[in-house]
């Protein structure tokens, strides 16, 4: 009888460490849960490279530095921006470098890529918007030129 009782215990104590062990790992799960990346823009040509990662969670790292908070301004203007360039990227949009163009722009996304040289702006909003966000950003959240 004193065995069958040690026995209970012992099993009580395996099974409460067991979930006290869960719910740590369940509670740490939670804090550590990370933003998907909505798009890494690269600008190439005059000058140096520009690159920028955004990530949803509210974060951008500039030309692969530390990753830093942006504006809301920055993020919201990101998410739409990530979500009217979509079919472009999961069309793997490329449009080749024309003569006369200063800069060549690429933005990997999870549904794909879209590479298109500043003087396909004209002809496409949402590449013009890219461009602006991509000069805009490099300012305001960067402290980057252009």
């Amino acid at each position: 009888m004193r065995r069958h009782r040690a026995i209970r215990r012992a099993i009580r104590r395996a099974v409460l460490a067991a979930a006290a062990a869960g719910a740590a790992l369940a509670l740490a799960g939670c804090f550590d849960v990370r933003s998907p990346d909505l798009f890494l823009l690269t600008r190439t040509g005059q000058g140096r490279t520009l690159t920028l990662l955004i990530n949803d969670g509210g974060t951008i790292r500039c030309n692969g530095g530390k990753a830093k908070p942006v504006s809301n301004t920055t993020l919201i203007a990101a998410r739409d921006l990530a979500d009217d360039l979509a079919d472009d990227a999961q069309s793997k949009l490329t449009i080749p470098n024309e003569p006369g163009s200063v800069y060549y722009f690429r933005v990997r996304m999870q549904q794909g890529s879209v590479a298109f040289p500043d003087r396909a702006a004209s002809r496409r909003k949402v590449l013009a918007r890219t461009e602006l966000f991509a000069a805009q950003t490099a300012q305001r959240d960067c402290g980057l030129t252009g």
